[in-house]
Parts: C-alpha cells; sequence; structure tokens
C-alpha cells in the first residue's frame, strides 16, 4: 500500500551499477531503508542531492512491514537546506548529528513528536547566524528527552557515567547550561570545555545504548571547531 510521510534522509549506500539504499527516518514508520533504482544515472528523475544528510522530504512510499527494504513512489525536498551544505562548521556538526541519529533511532512505528523536534532543530540549525559551534551540545541533550533518558542534572549525570569531575562546580553549570538550554540561548565555553562535554555526552549515551560506537566525525569537529 502507498502512504504519505514526512522523512529525514540519513544515509546512503551504492546497490549495484546506478541505485542506492536509502536510510531515511520517516514520521509514519521511523527507521526505513529504501531502494531507488537508477538515481545514479545523468537522466535520473530522482536526483541523488535528494538523499544528502539531513535533507527534509515529503514521500508516497510504498510499506510492507514484513520487507526490510521499500520503495519510494514519489519523492521531493520539503525545505531546501541554505547553509548547511556551505559551511564547514555546520557540516561538520551536521555529520556529528546524523551519525547519532543513525545509531540511535529504530523501527518504532510512528512518532510525530520526535519527528518534529528533529526536523525543527535542522532549520534552527540551517537559520542560525552565530554561536552554532555548541549547537551539537544542545541537541544531544534535547534529544535525550525524547529518547527517554534525560538526566535530571548535570551531576546526576556525570555521576552515572563515573566521570571525574561531578563535582567540578563550573563543569556542573556549564553541562546543566546545555541540559536545559534551547537553541536561541549562548554560552561561551573552552575548546576543551566543549571538547570534554561532548566526550560526557557520548559516554551517557553509550551508557544507555549499547549500540552506540566510534563516531568518526569527531576528529572532524575537534578540527574545526576545537572540541
Amino acid at each position: 500500500m502507498l502512504y504519505k510521510s514526512r522523512g529525514i534522509a540519513l544515509s546512503y549506500i551504492k546497490y549495484r551499477e546506478s541505485s542506492i539504499i536509502a536510510r531515511i527516518f520517516t514520521e509514519a514508520f521511523g527507521m526505513q531503508s529504501y531502494i531507488v533504482n537508477s538515481v545514479r544515472t545523468k537522466a535520473a528523475k530522482t536526483k541523488i542531492a535528494l538523499f544528502q544528510p539531513l535533507t527534509l522530504l515529503d514521500m508516497v512510499v510504498y510499506h510492507n512491514k514484513k520487507k526490510e527494504i521499500n520503495r519510494i513512489s514519489e519523492i521531493k525536498c520539503s525545505y531546501t537546506l541554505q547553509t548547511i551544505p556551505y559551511d564547514i562548521r555546520k557540516t561538520s556538526i551536521a555529520l556529528f548529528i546524523t551519525e547519532l541519529l543513525n545509531q540511535t533511532l529504530r523501527e518504532e512505528g510512528e512518532n510525530e513528536q520526535l519527528f518534529n523536534f528533529i526536523q525543527e532543530s535542522i532549520i534552527s540549525f540551517d537559520m542560525m547566524k552565530e554561536g552554532l559551534e555548541n549547537f551539537h551540545l544542545q541537541f544531544l541533550m534535547q534529544f535525550s528527552r525524547y529518547q527517554g533518558i534525560k538526566p535530571e542534572s548535570a551531576m546526576s549525570l556525570l555521576k552515572e557515567i563515573g566521570h571525574a569531575k561531578a563535582y567540578d562546580k563550573l563543569f556542573c553549570e556549564q553541562v546543566d547550561f546545555f541540559l536545559h538550554s534551547n537553541f536561541d540561548q549562548y554560552m561561551k565555553i573552552s575548546k576543551s570545555a566543549r571538547g570534554e562535554i561532548l566526550m560526557a555526552m557520548i559516554n551517557y549515551y553509550r551508557y544507555h545504548y549499547d549500540v552506540v560506537k566510534e563516531f568518526k566525525s569527531i576528529q572532524v569537529l575537534k578540527e574545526v571547531l576545537g572540541g
């Protein structure tokens, strides 16, 4: 059967000579894989750019819950990214967020609240003009609420993962800020603090998700943002 759904492209792999298998987080069905035929040709009706990470989509899809890979009937971009693909700082952060979503999102059926949060976060990030170097830290903490693992406080987070700075007042204040702030709020922190807070948050996710592995984008973040 055919269904309408919004989607967020996360990644794709090449399949055969001209096709791909795309991983897309959908509003209607959670994480899904779709085969897209003949998309890697000059004459392709569907452009491969639609499957670049964090592209926001409107789709009509075939869905059979017994199949691991389904097909797309219609697809179009619902919001054109204006800055993320062209700003190296934003691109680096987007790669990290894509890795996080790929590792933690699952096929869990319709979840409008979670989908809206991710989509609105992407649009906010795309429109952000300053203070963007901390965006991934705020996203990690806000995302944890929708995953049901948001910590009550910085101290509880740090104590849970056995972090050495669980009783460091300044460090806890910094973590608490990201735990409770919105994307339009900003705190200036050092590059070293940003890197340490990021690793503490990643370790917190690993504590709750056995599937969370190494992030290839961490090194890129360090080079571009200093942490």
